[in-house]
């Protein structure tokens, strides 16, 4: 066995790992949280107005301005859920992990870069880059994810886990504090609104590329690349590997009811995520808070950074009362949270309510994702943790639909937006109704069976 197999709870490499989180979460905060949606939606308003038409044409099919870009999501999430399995399974067979993941990065970044290129009648590239970074991103995801057994004991996966999205949060507040610094005053300095905003997409792209240039300098291979059979391809035995893989879940059936716990709770988190900017700027005669954008700017930030101390305690809350308790706890805030957007926020210090709730929002936030990542890695069998992280990166995206599904559908049926924020917590008690019942311990006692009868063979 090789120094670098044995090398584990290294400080230095667990640095390199944490800043990739660092690096590629420029993406989600600068990109798919703020400037990118608002930027194709109004030059694809712009193109259709030219054309004299309600909407604008993607071979040849009618699409209104504002659901391209929503569409596009859709799209990059379906393909993922096609494609992460089977490179996850790649992965695992040839053992080229980190070359996988250093490609993907750096796709996923050039097309971040080359968003810059987005203008008038090119509205469109800006879906197809999108399709392709976001592919790239959750592909070079799991890879980053599947490394987290290798670089820290059981005992110090909660902390390392908690570390990485503390870093994140972190280095994607920092660049989306600075973007929007730059195009808040970009009039000032001679620089207009569209070029601003193009600029600050490319600079996600270079942000990212630019840091994780340190992961690739720390992260260490783990294994020698695994030689192919005669007449096949990495491909082809990625698709054995995976049906192999298909066929020996039963033997792990704590994993699987934690992974439907967390298909859950998981998307009550993404859809409160994801609409939370809407419930804030929504008119009050729509059960909205009419926040105006600078109001909502300051609490968009201050999520971000207060998320950093929210990881890192529950880190520590993990070490303290268990990771599955830790995760439980964060379970019972989420609920509250969105019990008091229902029927809270009715004051007339409605801003300072609903940043004292984004305080909250952003403790849990990091942390329940963060330990319930950590908690995973205890869970998978050694030598397949690129797949079991491709299925639980699945379980993560492929479902992100549900949520905003029946919050929409809640908003339609009641007429507003706070029962459909009051619908979302079916995920919350959901998840704490099954989580308790996953038995860690025998997880871990079927993964270590398991890894002992493949070692016999």
């Amino acid at each position: 066995m090789s120094h670098a197999q044995t090398m584990i709870n290294d400080k230095r490499e667990t640095f390199g790992w944490a800043m990739y989180d660092w690096a590629n979460s420029a993406f989600s905060t600068t990109v798919g949280t703020v400037f990118l949606g608002p930027y194709v939606a109004a030059l694809a308003r712009a193109a259709a107005e030219a054309a004299g038409a309600p909407t604008v044409s993607i071979l040849g099919i009618p699409v209104a301005p504002d659901s391209f870009l929503p569409y596009c999501i859709s799209f990059s999430v379906g393909m993922q859920v096609l494609f992460l399995p089977i490179l996850g399974a790649i992965a695992d067979y040839s053992h080229l992990r980190k070359q996988m993941m250093r490609l993907f990065a750096t796709i996923g970044a050039v097309a971040t870069i080359l968003l810059f290129m987005v203008t008038g009648g090119l509205w469109w590239l800006g879906g197809l880059l999108f399709i392709i970074a976001n592919l790239s991103f959750g592909a070079a995801i799991v890879f980053y994810n599947a490394y987290l057994p290798d670089i820290a004991s059981e005992e110090e996966r909660d902390r390392v886990s908690s570390y990485g999205w503390a870093m994140g949060y972190l280095g994607g507040g920092i660049l989306l504090a600075l973007n929007l610094a730059f195009y808040l005053f970009s009039d000032k300095i001679g620089v207009p609104g569209d070029l601003a905003v193009r600029i600050n997409l490319a600079s996600a792209g270079v942000w990212w590329l630019g840091f994780s240039y340190i992961t690739w300098a720390r992260l260490r291979a783990r294994h020698a690349s695994h030689a192919l059979p005669p007449n096949e391809t990495y491909v082809s035995m990625g698709f054995k590997q995976l049906r192999k893989t298909l066929g020996e879940v039963k033997n792990f059936p704590e994993t699987l009811k934690f992974l439907l716990a967390y298909f859950l709770y998981n998307d009550g988190i993404q859809t409160v995520i994801a609409v939370s900017a809407t419930f804030a700027a929504a008119p009050l005669i729509q059960g909205g808070l009419e926040l105006e954008q600078q109001s909502l700017t300051a609490v968009i930030l201050m999520i971000q950074f207060v998320a950093f101390f929210g990881a890192l305690l529950w880190g520590r809350l993990a070490n303290w009362i268990g990771a599955k308790q830790s995760v439980i706890v964060s379970l019972v805030i989420w609920s509250g949270v969105v019990v008091y957007a229902y029927g809270g926020l009715q004051s007339e210090n409605i801003v300072l309510e609903f940043f004292i709730l984004g305080m909250f929002i952003a403790l849990v936030m990091g942390g329940s994702q963060a330990i319930s990542r950590s908690l995973f890695a205890q869970m998978i069998p050694d030598g397949k943790e690129a797949e079991f992280y491709s299925f639980y990166e699945i379980s993560e995206r492929g479902t992100s639909w549900i949520g905003p599904l029946i919050f929409g559908l809640a908003n339609q049926l009641f007429g507003s937006l706070r029962y459909g924020i009051l619908s979302l917590i079916f995920f919350f008690i959901a998840g704490l109704i099954i989580l308790p019942f996953v038995r860690v311990d025998k997880a871990i006692a079927d993964v270590k069976k398991y890894d002992a009868a493949q070692k016999a063979q």
